[in-house]
């Protein structure tokens, strides 16, 4: 029955990428409207700006009814559509030089370790609203690096900078949000 199922849902996907391959608009709409909330999402957890983020959601968009033929149903089309969302906001990153002001920690002190019940209390929200108040760089980093999945090789290629800048960056984004987490942990904030 499973099998079923997910070939059902295989079949109306490649229907729906089909249509917009077409430029049929009804496909296009439905392809937007099942894609947006999430892509949305992805763009401002990039850039931590509604407007520039709504902005690059509908850029986005156009990348994807344009590019979507290239899609070789490799991998779900959820992530290729992400990855698209993605190197869009890096590219716009890139072109607004965000790591400009970034430094290399050569030798970066000894994190502590995060008070691991304080994480479990907050909720999604909390912690996202806490990661979109990192420096852009840093914020950059650790999406590409904690929540996409990117190496930090992969990281230093896609925005022109070392890897070793690439963890120092992940390694200052994590002290920042460590010391946010043990404000709100002396906040008494429950």
């Amino acid at each position: 029955m499973k099998h079923t199922m997910k070939n059902h849902k295989e079949m109306e996907e490649q229907k729906l990428i089909d249509g917009v391959i077409r430029h049929d608009r009804h496909s296009q709409r439905m392809l937007y409207e099942r894609f947006a909330p999430l892509m949305l999402s992805v763009c401002f957890r990039y850039v931590n700006d509604y407007e520039v983020a709504k902005d690059l959601l509908q850029d986005g968009f156009v990348k994807v009814f344009n590019s979507i033929a290239t899609y070789q149903g490799a991998g779900s089309f959820e992530g290729w559509v992400r990855k698209v969302f993605s190197n869009l906001c890096l590219e716009y990153l890139r072109k607004n030089d965000v790591l400009r002001d970034s430094l290399v920690l050569e030798d970066p002190s000894v994190l502590f370790e995060p008070d691991y019940s304080m994480i479990e209390r907050l909720s999604a929200d909390e912690l996202m609203e806490i990661i979109a108040e990192l420096p852009t760089g840093f914020r950059t980093v650790f999406n590409m690096y904690a929540i996409e999945g990117y190496s930090h090789k992969e990281i230093a290629d896609s925005l022109g900078i070392t890897e070793s800048t690439s963890r120092s960056q992940f390694t200052r984004a994590r002290q920042y949000l460590q010391k946010k987490l043990l404000e709100l942990g002396s906040d008494g904030k429950e």
